[in-house]
């Protein structure tokens, strides 16, 4: 139980969790600029010069894919998700405790079978788009890479709060 609740190896593995996230939160970021640009090469192509990008959307999409899975689990790490608390926030802090508990538990399960689908279907996936002839099996594997990345973070929140629980009913 010490591994869960903060022996020194926890607390390392935490921090590297946590460091992976940020840089490939980063990496995630980076393609952000190319994405505008694109769009907005594509725009101007067309409205001025009656010509477009081809395959713009194809790679709009594929960027925006990219740059949402690998920022899902640094938006988790600081807390950044959307949450809705008009009625947990009338819970006794017990309570709202063991409310996140629940809902971390559920979110683990989805994001295991999410994890486990995306690996699956990414092996077998012999696809490719239908302008560029992309490759779609890199952009399947990375649904179960970010969603494993939000898995690891999620479990971090877990035991967090199942710590907070206990400290809370002693």
């Amino acid at each position: 139980m010490l591994f869960f609740v903060g022996g020194q190896s926890a607390m390392k593995i935490k921090h590297l969790i946590r460091r992976i996230n940020y840089y490939v939160c980063g990496g995630g970021m980076c393609l952000l600029l190319p994405l505008m640009l694109l769009t907005t090469g594509d725009v101007v192509g067309r409205k001025f010069f009656s010509k477009t990008i081809p395959g713009a959307f194809e790679i709009s999409q594929y960027l925006l894919v990219v740059f949402i899975l690998l920022g899902v689990a640094y938006t988790q790490q600081v807390k950044g998700h959307v949450g809705v608390d008009f009625v947990t926030s009338r819970f006794s802090p017990r309570g709202r405790a063991l409310c996140e508990i629940f809902t971390t538990l559920l979110s683990l399960f989805i994001i295991a079978i999410l994890v486990w689908m995306g690996w699956t279907e990414g092996i077998k996936e012999k696809t490719v788009s239908d302008m560029l002839r992309i490759p779609q099996y890199p952009f399947r594997l990375l649904v179960s890479i970010g969603g494993f990345l939000l898995w690891l973070e999620l479990l971090i929140s877990f035991i967090e709060s199942a710590v907070k629980f206990k400290r809370r009913t002693q």
